[in-house]
């Protein structure tokens, strides 16, 4: 896997103070996108030990909320696998940090068993993730004014509580909003 950045501090993408990782990698590759030069998988630079280990450093600060992953696409299926050992460290190493994670796949069709970006590693990758905007950019959708999102389509998802009733939440209501 490779990444394209990595942003220190970042109040844009997330609830908080964050560090954002931008993973290199997408195939859905949206028009209107903000970042389309992290399309081509082979973008940026190797996403190596010492870079999960700069990561980790970056997080364990009081004034850290958690972890943003954004691209590209974090659920391509190569970035899962990526992804996955870095995100098993947060939890384990910084259970108090949160995990937000963005896709423009849809939660119930595209993550779930059967689904175009579901691999061995998804489950488990959802498992660890607390809030998933999910659901593609769309243009003649965009909407400045809306927090954490791009346009008004996609949705907030409080995965935990998702996953675990086995329905549908939102983060604070209506995803318009």
């Amino acid at each position: 896997m490779n990444y394209g950045t990595i942003k220190p501090v970042d109040i844009a993408n997330g609830a908080g103070v964050r560090v954002a990782l931008f993973v290199s990698g997408c195939t859905r590759r949206c028009p209107g996108c903000f970042n389309p030069e992290t399309w081509d998988f082979s973008y940026g630079e190797p996403f190596t030990p010492a870079v999960g280990d700069r990561i980790m450093e970056l997080l364990d600060r009081s004034y850290i909320n958690g972890l943003s992953l954004l691209g590209g696409e974090p659920f391509e299926p190569d970035n899962q696998r990526g992804l996955l050992p870095l995100v098993r460290r947060v939890r384990d190493e910084l259970p108090g940090k949160t995990v937000w994670a963005y896709t423009g796949y849809v939660y119930e069709r595209d993550l779930c068993p059967g689904g175009g970006a579901y691999c061995e590693a998804t489950d488990e990758l959802l498992s660890a993730i607390d809030v998933l905007v999910d659901g593609p950019f769309i243009e003649r959708r965009k909407n400045i004014s809306l927090k954490f999102r791009g346009s008004d389509n996609q949705r907030l998802l409080d995965l935990p509580e998702t996953r675990r009733s086995g329905r549908i939440i939102l983060l604070g209501g209506n995803p318009g909003k």
